[in-house]
This record gives C-alpha cells, structure tokens and sequence, in this order.
C-alpha cells in the first residue's frame, strides 16, 4: 500500500490487530482513525464480545457519527472478527495496523509480512503524516516520568501540546486537529519497545527518525517475548538508529549499557549524569549541587538538585533528561526551571494514594521488574517497615536483586498467585515473613492492612506481570486506589 498520503486510505482494506480497551488507546485511536478515514476496517481481537462490549460500542458510535460528519466520504462499518484471528484478514488485506501489545513474531504477523502487507502502528501513522518535530522518550524504567515532565514543560509554550503514545493515549486521536489546525504543535510521545519495533519502516520512509530522542536507561526486561536481552536492547536503539545529523539524542552517561551506544549514534549527542563530564554537552549534576545544562561549552544554570520537585536518587536522571530535551526543544529556561521546581511525579509510580490509621499506601504498579522494585524499596524501606504486596506472571527475569533486598526493608510480602511469585518465595527461602496465593487486590489489601501498624508502609510493587488476574499494570494500579479507598 502506498503510504505517502492519507488520502490513499479511502477504500482500502486494513486489519487493526488488537481493539483493546483503553479510551484512548491504541487499537480503539487507530479503528476511530481509519474508518474515519474511509478505510474498510476490520478489527480482530482474541478477546471475545463481552469483554470488548465498550470498546465496540465506542467504534460504533464513532462510525455512526463520521457518516453525519462526511457525507461526501465513504464511510464504511467496521467488521468485528473476535475470539480468534484468521489469516485472511492479514494476507488479503492492503495494511495491519498492530496493537503494541501484539508480538512481531506472531504467525499472522509474520504471515502479512511475507505476503508484503504494510505492517503499521498508531504511532508510525502519525510519524508518517505529523509534520512538526517529535520528541520521543523511551527506557526500560522513567520514561513516563520522564514523558510527562517534558510535557508540563511543553504545556507551558502551548495548551494544545501532545502527549501521547504508551501512556495510554493514540496520538492519532489528535492528528487530524493538528494538521486541521495547520500551527506548529509541541509533541512529546512516549514509546515502549514494542512500538519501537513498529517504527523503522516509516522511518526509512521518511529519511529521518523523531527530532529528539531520548533514552532513560535499559535493564532486563520482557525477556519472555525476548529472544535476548541483547535482542531487548537493540529494540531501544531503533529509537535513534534513524536520526540525520541535525536531530538530538539524549543518553544517560550513568548507565554502562546506554553509555555503551555512543558509536551508534548519528544526530547530536547529549549526555546527562549525575556526575559531571565537562568535556561533553549534556544536562549535569555539578559538584556543588547545581544541575546545569552545558551547549557548545556554554553553560547554563538551572536549579539546586535540593530544590527539585521530583524526589530520590532515581529520578535525578529523569530530571536531567527531562531538562535537557525541553532546552534542545527551545523551551525558555525559565519555564525549565519552574516545572523542575513543581513537577512531583505521575501516577502508578511510587504514588501515595491515602493513609489510613496512620499507615501509608503507595502504588508503585508500574514496577514490573525486580530492578524497579528494588528502587522502590531503598526509597520507602529504610526503617524496614514495609508491607510488600507483589509478584504475579514471570517474564523470565531474575528476581535475586529484588529477594535481595526485601529482607532489609521488608516487615512481610504478600504475593500474588503466579509463576514469578513461585520464584520470589523460594529465593526468599523464609528470610521474611510471607504470604502467598493471593487471587485479588481486595484479598491483598486487606491482608495488608490486618499485619500493618502504625508507620507502616503498604507499597504495591510487584516487579512481574499482571495478566493472570489484571488487565494490565494500569488496572492493576487503579484497583489498589480503589481498595485503599474502601478501607
């Protein structure tokens, strides 16, 4: 399929692998998008009618709606295939429009692929037809906290600002404003390695990659979709892979593996750590305490590392990279400063959601690897007052650094039923006091709360994968709210 203009999408045939049931996610943002577009959509899930309920009647609202909206357009009703997928609807089809959460190495992907079929994303869709520069962020921990301080900086400069990508929210539901608008638009996506993998065509395409990259750091992670860990990495580095010499790329000096890629990179480099490195452009920590930004050798002087909203040793890099794509992006310094100043964090990380009978409950869901858990532990877990509630499905990580340090911030874990748990309970080997076989949140709070004191801390940081009991980190991270409110 000739993807160069969106006008060619009226009558095609596209497949939307994986509908999903986000509002504004992925597959319900690029359905919405192609129907309005005129495609002849089909939409194929493995997920079955009931649980699809509101994802479908959303699609269909929309569909009902863009036939009022464009009579001079055909709009064509959108074919639902759930609880299965065949391979007609992949080879005999014009393009695949791939769920993030759908991996490449599926049959019916590989399928389209040898056939030729245009394999996209949401994200490569909007790429391809976005005409003003890009900031993308990605890692295997802080890139959401990461995406969404660079975003306060951008919302500052424009209220219309983009942010989207894996935070739950399809950029292609704001692609037709913005080209409608026709005004230079501040985006800042966050991109998981999954949608990585969706992008080096559109970035062959295009001659060039997004116009700041950033890349917070890279740990092991979803090695069960990977064949590698050095498979895993290679998918972060698509991010800058296809950057021209005029684009920005953001690493992080403290990490070895990131530290590692320098050679590899082909657009203007700037590095962030800690620790000063005067001989390089970058976003630093200098040694009396002030984080300054150093271009060409000129030096800029942002703000006290003691004066920054976002606290911890872990999120100094955040910080950092943060600052440093907002002054590449030509935010003022002083709009710089002042979200340094503000900016407390987002959701889902390490976040206090109540404190009940003087006990403190945080949602740290996004911690879906040990090394993640661990940060949250020497955080919260100095006076070995914590209640952990973890584990779940294994990505065939290795838990040991978590086990490790749980018995010196740990007062006792509850642990969900799966696989990784099996592994965390036996490395732990009675080393703390444990509980295991939980088979819901409202089970795992009140089991909290019945050993909790006052002081105590409930920290839910589960280092595994959520999908024998949730419907994802983000599910899983709001039914903790709920129960803590319930208490």
């Amino acid at each position: 399929m000739d993807l160069s203009k969106i006008e060619n999408f009226q009558d095609a045939v596209v497949t939307v692998m994986g509908l999903g049931r986000y509002k504004q996610g992925s597959g319900l943002g690029a359905a919405k998008w192609l129907i309005r577009h005129g495609a002849q959509t089909i939409i194929t899930d493995l997920k079955d009618e009931v649980e699809l309920e509101e994802s479908m009647s959303l699609v269909m609202d929309w569909y009902h709606k863009y036939r009022d909206m464009y009579p001079n357009r055909t709009i064509y009703a959108p074919l639902f295939v759930l609880g299965e997928h065949r391979e007609e609807d992949f080879v005999d089809v014009d393009c695949v429009v791939q769920n993030p959460g759908v991996p490449s190495e599926s049959e019916f992907i590989v399928a389209a692929r040898a056939k030729g079929v245009s394999i996209e994303s949401d994200v490569s869709l909007f790429f391809r037809y976005c005409p003003y520069a890009i900031i993308a962020v990605t890692g295997t921990k802080g890139k959401t906290t990461t995406t969404k301080m660079i975003g306060e900086m951008l919302e500052k400069i424009d209220e219309k600002t983009v942010i989207a990508g894996n935070i739950k929210v399809s950029p292609l539901e704001m692609l037709d404003e913005i080209l409608t608008r026709g005004e230079p638009t501040l985006i800042v996506l966050e991109l998981s390695s999954w949608l990585l993998e969706s992008m080096p065509q559109a970035f062959i395409d295009l001659k060039r990659g997004p116009d700041i990259s950033v890349l917070t750091n890279v740990y092991p992670d979803h090695l069960n979709r990977y064949h590698s860990y050095g498979h895993y990495i290679h998918s972060k580095e698509i991010i800058y892979e296809w950057q021209s010499e005029e684009q920005y790329t953001v690493l992080n000096w403290d990490h070895e593996t990131v530290r590692s890629m320098e050679t590899k990179v082909k657009g203007k480099l700037f590095w962030c750590s800690k620790i000063d490195q005067p001989e390089h452009d970058g976003c630093y920590v200098r040694e009396d305490g002030m984080i300054v930004f150093r271009r060409e050798m000129a030096e800029t002087e942002i703000i006290p590392l003691a004066e920054v909203g976002l606290k911890g040793e872990h999120s100094v890099s955040n910080i950092l990279t943060s600052v440093a794509s907002g002054l590449l992006r030509g935010i003022p310094v002083e709009v710089v400063r002042q979200v340094a100043r503000e900016f407390k964090g987002v959701s889902d990380r390490q976040e206090l959601v109540r404190e009940v009978d003087e006990i403190s409950y945080i949602n740290d869901t996004t911690a879906t690897n040990p090394t993640a858990v661990v940060a949250a532990l020497k955080h919260f877990g100095a006076d070995k007052d914590v209640i952990l509630i973890a584990g779940g499905m294994d990505k065939m990580l290795d838990y040991e650094p978590m086990t490790d340090e749980i018995p010196k911030a740990c007062k006792h874990v509850i642990l969900f039923e799966g696989d990784a748990s099996d592994k965390i309970e036996k490395l732990l080997n009675g080393k703390v006091s444990i509980e295991t076989g939980v088979k819901s949140m409202k089970e795992a709070v009140t089991r909290a709360k019945a050993v909790s004191s006052v002081g105590d801390i409930v920290l839910l940081s589960p280092g595994a994968a959520s999908f024998n009991l949730f419907a994802n980190e983000f599910d899983r991270g709001e039914q903790f709210r709920e129960e803590v409110r319930n208490l």
